[in-house]
């Protein structure tokens, strides 16, 4: 199984941005975390971040001619504004779970939309680089380990 997990804008900022909001821990601790989880469940998994939304785009439809069996994404702030990022998800027909670190529905109104949602198989959110691993077992079919 083959696994593409992508993070949208600021995310490489992890462990410098708003670290009340996010933690302490940094990107590449993200990275190291999903890596290893994806090892021990004999998936591979390879990681995707842009700022920039076409970039995002062209990531996701990438996917699709790479027979990519899951995407796993964290569109941070184009999660309320995106419709491309909707779209791209819409005709790739991957299996996507949205994650998001904290709990946008705790946070501003704005954050409360999410465009790329109603494409998504699931949505996990507020549960910290957690989710991240849990949105890996759901698309490996393991959501109880």
């Amino acid at each position: 199984m083959n696994i593409l997990v992508i993070n949208g804008p600021n995310m490489n900022m992890l462990g410098i941005r708003q670290p009340e909001i996010y933690g302490t821990a940094t990107y590449q601790d993200l990275l190291d975390l999903i890596s290893a989880e994806a090892a021990r469940l004999g998936v591979t998994v390879s990681f995707f971040q842009s700022n920039h939304e076409g970039a995002l785009v062209d990531a996701i439809q990438q996917a699709y001619f790479d027979k990519t069996d899951g995407i796993i994404i964290n569109p941070a702030a184009y999660t309320h504004t995106s419709v491309a990022l909707l779209d791209a998800v819409k005709a790739a027909g991957i299996p996507t779970v949205e994650v998001h670190i904290s709990n946008p529905d705790s946070r501003e109104d704005f954050r409360r939309v999410s465009y790329i949602r109603s494409a998504c198989t699931a949505t996990i959110k507020g549960c910290g680089f957690q989710g991240y691993l849990d949105a890996l077992h759901l698309l490996c079919g393991n959501a109880s380990e």
